[in-house]
């Protein structure tokens, strides 16, 4: 059985031990994904549907985005979803543009986006994906800051509700948070969600 990348940090934190961290748990998440017998990951992914389904209730808009590699695929949230928008980098941050999954073309690094040609939109809940979080809302991300920027923005201009999509093996005791950082508000994976709020 794969369990979590071991490394365990204490603040301060350095730039080295957030490349390391990001390898770790790189590693850690894909080789979890590979130990899984067919058909596991499916049902693992059908049930962080079930597990999330409650925090989407009074969403209008939803913000997903297509799962790369070995990220946890939350398309089986869209049948819950009234209107659906993917991101699409812009420069340096993220905008969120209305899509069927089905529309998606290769964009930035080979990932799946909208058309620039379709019309941008303030989604009010957001799907974020991560190599690892805290119960607390604490993110690890790839590196290049685009969800934080976005975040940020999206934050200036209303209230937005940012869910983390995990697999267990991601959950991490504590991680490195920069100022800049923007907490998510809720974690899920296919066994457990957080209310990062209440735990903080």
């Amino acid at each position: 059985m794969v369990v979590p990348p071991t490394t365990r940090l204490e603040p301060p934190f350095t730039m080295s031990d957030k490349r390391a961290l990001r390898r770790e748990f790189r590693k850690g998440r894909h080789d979890y994904v590979a130990s899984l017998a067919p058909g596991a990951r499916d049902a693992l992914e059908h049930a962080l549907v079930g597990v999330v389904a409650s925090t989407l209730a009074n969403a209008r808009i939803i913000a997903s985005y297509a799962a790369a590699g070995d990220e946890i695929d939350p398309s089986g949230i869209k049948a819950l979803a009234g209107s659906l928008a993917f991101p699409r980098v812009s420069g340096p941050t993220l905008s969120f543009h209305l899509a069927a999954p089905g529309d998606l073309l290769p964009g930035f690094k080979g990932i799946a986006e909208p058309a620039r040609s379709v019309p941008k939109v303030m989604p009010d809940l957001l799907l974020v994906p991560l190599l690892a979080v805290t119960p607390t809302g604490v993110r690890l991300g790839q590196g290049g800051g685009y969800y934080d920027r976005a975040l940020a923005d999206l934050r200036r201009h209303s209230q937005v509700i940012a869910i983390g999509l995990a697999f267990d093996v991601q959950i991490a005791d504590v991680l490195p948070a920069e100022p800049w950082d923007m907490p998510l508000d809720w974690v899920a994976t296919p066994t457990r969600l957080f209310d990062c709020a209440k735990v903080r």
